[in-house]
């Protein structure tokens, strides 16, 4: 299955999840760190509105078997942070793949950290998909978006290269795809030459639109949009949110979120260091936000500046 098709999937609201107390999750994304060594001013992180460190791995492999024996097939090994940066990441895959029994456990990166020792640990542990957040046309607009040294930028190219290399070298069956932020409608064009180039290491390429991070994030000229509506190829309607229905998202500190942009903890439906994963699923909180969203009037609730853009 293409990484756009199981994007659809998971986006898709169907009768089975649009209801207060939906199914188990098929797909959850876990933070296993918070930190970010970029400050990328499309996304909210970088005005650290919430305290952010790396999740105890005992913890780990506790909630990973807890949601996989709920039922969980998909585990995304990031959330809000830049997992390469956490210690124990190709542990943790190789947990989830070989312990748990995850079929698919995918992973998102910036890619400047991405070396080929790192890279080739985690497809060896059993990484099923590696994405590169390519959101930069060139060095200049890396350098004001990202707002970290210019001379990075190269760096990403190279471990996308490195990546197919160690893949096809030793038969490692892990997707290797790349995303671009549609910041504005003449990024697509500007994007061209940059993903000319490494199209032949990636197996698929996809756009986003430009989310407003819950609300966090404005900025003259760019072309936010409500909520999270997907991909840009396949836009779902910002009322009901998806994401509350069909996937999870755990914080680096234990929390399960509402939100898939909970910078500043008000997305709090759960404390899973007190509590198991389905019984935060099923909360009373987030009972009623969904009611809220299939009423499709989420005024006064936490949603409301997120759809009200």
């Amino acid at each position: 299955m293409s990484i756009t098709a199981r994007i659809d999937n998971i986006t898709t609201l169907t009768d089975k999840y649009a209801t207060a107390l939906p199914p188990c999750p098929k797909s959850v994304k876990i933070e296993i760190t918070g930190r970010c060594n970029f400050r990328c001013n499309f996304c909210a992180h970088f005005q650290r509105l919430r305290k952010v460190g790396d999740m105890d791995f005992e913890f780990f492999k506790r909630i990973t078997k807890e949601m996989r024996q709920a039922g969980v097939e998909e585990l995304g090994m990031f959330y809000l942070g830049e997992s390469f940066l956490c210690k124990w990441l190709a542990e943790g895959i190789r947990y989830a793949k070989e312990e748990c029994g995850y079929p698919y456990v995918f992973l998102t990166t910036n890619g400047s950290l991405s070396t080929v020792g790192k890279v080739e640990d985690c497809m060896k542990a059993g990484l099923d998909s590696l994405k590169f957040s390519l959101n930069y046309a060139d060095e200049e607009q890396f350098a004001e978006i990202a707002q970290v040294k210019a001379s990075l930028f190269g760096r990403i190219a190279e471990n996308v290269e490195a990546a197919r290399s160690v893949r096809d070298a030793n038969g490692y069956k892990c997707g290797l795809y790349g995303s671009f932020i549609e910041y504005d409608a003449a990024q697509d064009t500007k994007m061209t030459e940059y993903l000319d180039k490494l199209r032949p290491f990636l197996d698929e390429v996809y756009a986003l639109p430009l989310y407003n991070q819950a609300a966090l994030v404005e900025k003259e000229g760019w072309e936010f949009i409500q909520g999270n509506r997907g991909r840009a190829g396949n836009l779902r309607p910002p009322l009901p949110c998806w994401s509350i229905f069909t996937e999870g998202h755990i914080s680096s500190d234990g929390r399960l979120s509402a939100c898939c942009f909970d910078h500043d903890n008000r997305f709090n439906m759960g404390d899973l260091t007190q509590v198991s994963f389905m019984d935060a699923w099923h909360s009373l909180p987030f009972q009623d936000l969904r009611l809220a969203h299939l009423r499709e009037n989420v005024d006064g609730t936490i949603c409301e500046k997120c759809v009200a853009l």
